[in-house]
């Protein structure tokens, strides 16, 4: 395997990855975090790099959609070799989207839209995979069966932004349980902090985002696991706050309880929130998820709480649970009201609140972060949420559904006595 001379400055460069310039041992190599980190530009350019080092190698570049390669993959290649003062030494065919270096290394560019022509490439040394959530894990597993080559030094380089915990990069990489071999597995999580060739004025509007909707922030600027435009709720915030100098301070707030049924697979979640419904604000200060409690343990575990005399909302598809509740002293407990489309118009109505989390209800952000729509058979989402990462948000929304419901009842009947 010949080598090329070449002299590329450490300046190129940012320092997070420059661990990682010359690492050629680790198989897999996942870079992942918010926009704006520089990471699908330093693995290109490490490619090249590596290139550049050792002639005769084969990289395939691939993304979920050929289309979408000739404007990204391909473009951030070229812009690397044209910033080395390499370009003019290189064969790039702009038709067949094939680069090669003067040492007779390749790239390759394809999209997972096209497998047949992908199997047809032989003896792969190097696969990027440019938003590697948008591929499937068969896909990905397949990819990988390609990477067969004698050469040595053979990985796979997977970039993207965090996604929901659904996706199958969460659970091959980021979950508790998750099993893979961490000994030839590299995993660098980076965000616009650790690039410094980014202009101020696009920090600037990341900055304005972290004021505006602190939770999109979170998502896209932190790098954070979510639907980046698919999460239900972006309305909302962690932030620590005394709930009972917000019930002195703010008129006409209440506090407000809540209960969605668990057991086996689910875990009961209980919620206790200030309601504030003239200025559309909600503050959650309290609760607990927890899997295998009986009626009576729920009962329990709220009385030691101290909210055994307060009016708590339960999920009304469980009235002989509510009734148990009440034997077990809390004779407060009552069901929600539901309509027509009660889960759609719940969604709509908190959507129009700002919501604050107290920083304690990890679970209740968790939650937020992770609960999107569905996708239908077509793959494009549609008005139906995820059963999935919505117990707290379930019984909240029983909560405040059912407390303005209540509350607008009231009002319509008192009006009414005013005509007598």
């Amino acid at each position: 395997m010949s080598n090329t001379k070449f002299k590329i400055s450490k300046q190129c460069f940012n320092d997070v990855y420059l661990s990682q310039l010359q690492n050629y041992n680790t198989r897999f190599n996942v870079f992942y975090g918010g926009a704006g980190s520089g990471k699908s530009h330093f693995v290109f350019a490490k490619m090249v790099f590596k290139y550049l080092k050792f002639s005769n190698r084969k990289c395939l570049v691939v993304r979920k959609v050929s289309n979408t390669l000739r404007d990204s993959c391909f473009a951030l290649v070229k812009s690397i070799l044209s910033d080395w003062h390499l370009y003019d030494q290189c064969k790039i065919n702009k038709t067949d989207l094939t680069i090669e270096l003067p040492n007779g290394s390749h790239f390759i560019f394809k999209g997972m839209d096209d497998p047949e022509k992908i199997k047809s490439i032989a003896d792969i040394d190097d696969i990027v995979i440019e938003e590697c959530t948008e591929i499937d894990v068969f896909d990905f597993d397949q990819l990988c069966l390609r990477l067969r080559s004698q050469s040595g030094m053979l990985q796979v380089h997977c970039m993207f932004n965090p996604v929901s915990k659904e996706n199958w990069v969460y659970k091959r990489w980021f979950a508790e349980d998750a099993d893979y071999n961490k000994d030839n597995t590299v995993i660098l999580h980076t965000t616009y902090k650790d690039n410094k060739f980014l202009p101020q004025e696009y920090i600037d509007n990341l900055l304005e985002m972290k004021k505006t909707n602190p939770a999109y922030y979170n998502i896209y600027a932190l790098g954070e696991f979510a639907s980046l435009d698919k999460l239900i709720y972006t309305n909302w915030k962690v932030e620590n706050f005394d709930y009972m100098q917000i019930l002195k301070e703010v008129k006409d707030s209440k506090a407000i309880f809540n209960l969605d049924f668990g057991y086996t697979n689910d875990p009961t979640a209980f919620g206790a929130e200030i309601l504030d419904e003239v200025n559309k604000r909600l503050w959650i200060f309290d609760g607990f998820e927890k899997k295998g409690l009986l009626n009576d343990e729920i009962a329990q575990k709220i009385t030691e709480m101290g909210y055994r005399k307060e009016v708590i909302t339960c999920d009304s598809a469980e009235p002989k649970s509510i009734e148990e509740l009440r034997r077990n002293g809390l004779i407060r407990a009552r069901g929600a009201v539901k309509g027509k489309d009660s889960i759609i118009n719940g969604i709509n109505l908190l959507q129009q609140y700002e919501i604050i989390v107290h920083p304690k209800l990890t679970w209740v952000v968790e939650e937020l972060k992770n609960y999107t729509w569905k996708k239908g058979k077509d793959g494009e989402y549609i008005n139906v949420p995820i059963d999935k990462y919505n117990h707290s948000l379930d019984s909240i929304r029983y909560g405040v559904t059912t407390e303005i419901g209540m509350a607008r009842t009231k009002v319509k009947f008192l009006d009414k006595s005013l005509l007598f």
